[in-house]
C-alpha cells in the first residue's frame, strides 16, 4: 500500500492510447485521476480498457506501484465535463491529436477554467510549446510533457518549456514526473523535435541511406539495433557508453575522434524519400514498405504491437527490480 495519498487530482484530456497510459501512470502512485473526452462513450470504453489492462499487468507481474490493480482502477474516473476534469487540478495532461489548431482550441477553453497553481502539460512529439500557448493567460504554467510510446512501459518524458514557462512550472513538472516513476528530461529551451526525435531522426536518416544504397537489408539493419546497440542502450545512454568503452570520454575522443569525424563526413544528405515529392521518392518508400511487410504484414501489426508491449513491460520490470536492488545495496 502507498504510505500516503497524494494531494490534488490529475486531469487528463483525451482518452486514447496516450491519455489512458497517463491515467494509469498517475494512479499507480495513488493520485485520483479524472479522464475527459468529448464523447462519453469514448470515456466509458477507456475506463473499461484501463481496468482490463491493469489486471493484465498485475497478472503478468508488470503492474507499476504498490497498490493492487483494483484500487488503482478505482482512482480513475471519467467525465464529459471539461470543467470537472481541470478545475482545481494539481496537473493537467492534454493528449488530443497532434493538430495545432485543435490543441490551441482545447487550451483556450482550459485557460478559462484553471487557477494559478495548476501545471499545464501537453503531449506532443514535435510542436513547440510557444506555438500552442502564446495567447494564454496562464502561459507561464504551460510546458510540453512528451512521453515515449508506450508511456506506461517506457518511462522517459521530455519536459520542454516555452520562453515564458516559469521556473516554478519547470521544477514542479519535473518533480511530479519523478514522483510517478517517469524519467524526466528537462530541456533548457524549446527546439523542433525536442531531443528524442532529433536523435531518432538522425539514426533513421542513416538507416534509410544504408538500405537505399543496398549496403544492408532492412531486416539485418534491425538486427544491428536489437541485438547490438539497443541492448546496451537499454541500460545506459550513448554518452556513458563512450565513457565506458575507453578510459573515459577524453580517452575515447583521443582514440576515435578523428575516425568518427571522417566517417560522419561520409554520411550524406537527408534522404528525400521522407517527403515523397517525386516519383523516385515514392518508389523508394514503396520498396521499403514491401520489404517491411514481408517481415510484418499489415494485418499483423496489432498482434506485433501487443508482442512489443509485453516485452517492453518485462524489460521495464527488470529495470525497476535492478534499480531497487542497487538502491538497497547503497
Amino acid at each position: 500500500m502507498a504510505s500516503s495519498t497524494p494531494s490534488g487530482h490529475i486531469g487528463i484530456i483525451g482518452s486514447g492510447l496516450i491519455g489512458k497510459s497517463w491515467a494509469m501512470i498517475f494512479a499507480s502512485v495513488g493520485y485520483k485521476v479524472v479522464l475527459y473526452d468529448v464523447e462519453a462513450s469514448q470515456v466509458a470504453r477507456a475506463l473499461d480498457n484501463i481496468k482490463a489492462e491493469l489486471v493484465e499487468f498485475e497478472t503478468a507481474g508488470t503492474l507499476r506501484g504498490s497498490l493492487p490493480a483494483s484500487e488503482q482502477a478505482l482512482l480513475i474516473s471519467g467525465t464529459a465535463s471539461l470543467a470537472e476534469c481541470v478545475t482545481g487540478a494539481k496537473y493537467v495532461q492534454e493528449c488530443v491529436p497532434e493538430v495545432l489548431d485543435l490543441k490551441r482550441k482545447v487550451w483556450g477553453e482550459v485557460d478559462q477554467l484553471v487557477g494559478e497553481e495548476t501545471i499545464l502539460g501537453t503531449s506532443t512529439s514535435c510542436i513547440v510549446p510557444s506555438k500552442i500557448s502564446d495567447f494564454m493567460v496562464h502561459k507561464g504554467q504551460f510546458i510540453v510533457a512528451h512521453p515515449c510510446n508506450p508511456p506506461y512501459h517506457t518511462p522517459m518524458v521530455e519536459l520542454v518549456p516555452a520562453p515564458w514557462t516559469t521556473e516554478a512550472t519547470r521544477a514542479g513538472a519535473r518533480a511530479l514526473m519523478a514522483e510517478v516513476g517517469q524519467g524526466p528530461v528537462s530541456l533548457s529551451r524549446e527546439l523542433p523535435g525536442f531531443v528524442l526525435n532529433r536523435m531518432q531522426y538522425a539514426l533513421l536518416n542513416e538507416c534509410w541511406r544504408l538500405v537505399r544504397d543496398g549496403i544492408v537489408t532492412a531486416q539485418d539493419l534491425d538486427v544491428v539495433m536489437k541485438d547490438g546497440m539497443g541492448m546496451r542502450y537499454a541500460f545506459m545512454g550513448p554518452m556513458e557508453t563512450i565513457h565506458l568503452n575507453a578510459e573515459g570520454t577524453q580517452n575515447y575522443c583521443d582514440r576515435y575522434g578523428e575516425t568518427i569525424y571522417n566517417v560522419s563526413s561520409d554520411l550524406g544528405p537527408i534522404p528525400t524519400g521522407w517527403k515523397q515529392e517525386s516519383p523516385a521518392d515514392k518508389e523508394e518508400v514503396a520498396r521499403l514498405e514491401a520489404t517491411m511487410c514481408s517481415t510484418v504484414p499489415l494485418e499483423d501489426l496489432y498482434k506485433r504491437r501487443v508482442w512489443r508491449d509485453k516485452r517492453l513491460a518485462a524489460l521495464a520490470k527488470l529495470k525497476r527490480d535492478m534499480d531497487r536492488e542497487e538502491a538497497a545495496e547503497k
